[in-house]
């Protein structure tokens, strides 16, 4: 039997950060591109402001919430460890090995939009499912290979 090595992985807060800022720019770029929309009815460019001002309501809460997701897969402890780390704080969750029942390759987004990320979604005993590598930045995220290798890497882990 051979000793598997602790698995540590962790989101790309950068990249969060990066889009986050996209959205707020592009909102800022809507709202005072259709500032002066006639208001008489539903034109274009009202709904052009509008959505400037949604975009707006997404990523500036986005920016304060930007933060890093680091998985730790440990075969000694038998349990998975999830650390979320926000400017708010800190929240742990960790999930023994003998609690997840399955694991299997779930996806986000429209295949006809081209837009699709995958992450490992693990069913409980409790009957809960719980997401891995999701919704936080990790590299790969839109390559189902990667998500193949990670989840046949984590029934490595389980069934040993």
């Amino acid at each position: 039997m051979t000793v598997m090595d602790t698995w540590k992985i962790e989101s790309n807060p950068g990249k969060q950060t990066l889009v986050t800022w996209a959205i707020v720019v592009v909102g800022l770029i809507l709202v005072f591109g259709f500032r002066d929309f006639d208001g008489s009815g539903f034109t274009n460019s009202l709904a052009g402001f509008l959505l400037g001002i949604l975009l707006l309501l997404i990523g500036v809460p986005g920016i304060f919430m930007v933060g890093k997701q680091t998985i730790t897969v440990d075969p000694k402890a038998c349990r998975i460890t999830i650390e979320d780390t926000t400017r708010f704080g800190k929240k742990i969750r960790t999930i023994p090995f003998d609690e997840i029942v399955e694991l299997h390759i779930s996806e986000l987004g429209a295949r006809s939009e081209g837009s699709v990320s995958y992450y490992i979604t693990l069913k409980l005993r409790s009957g809960k499912n719980y997401p891995l590598f999701f919704p936080s930045y990790f590299d790969g995220r839109w390559d189902r290979s990667v998500a193949e290798s990670r989840c046949r890497r984590l029934e490595e882990y389980l069934r040993k």
